[in-house]
């Protein structure tokens, strides 16, 4: 397999996950679960490197914290939204 397949259906896998995560698969709504997926990780594996992070761009943190918010928001909504077995 090339890089280029790999890409493409690495990003399929990203879109339907943020599908299944809010509902949607639009373009900026996968980017924003892409930040948020990647953020949550690298703070759970290495949370001094989140830290150090968070404390050079206080501001970059809060528009995280804002964008984790949101896809929750989103996440709860469409769980809502599901028909119950």
């Amino acid at each position: 397999m090339n890089e280029k397949t790999l890409a493409m259906q690495f990003e399929a896998l990203l879109e339907k996950y943020a599908e299944l995560l809010t509902g949607t698969s639009e373009k900026n709504i996968t980017d924003k679960v892409k930040m948020y997926a990647l953020y949550t990780h690298i703070a759970k594996t290495m949370p001094a490197l989140a830290k150090h992070w968070n404390a050079l761009y206080p501001e970059a943190k809060g528009e995280i914290m804002g964008l984790m918010t949101e896809i929750k928001q989103l996440n709860e909504a469409h769980r809502n939204t599901k028909p119950r077995p």
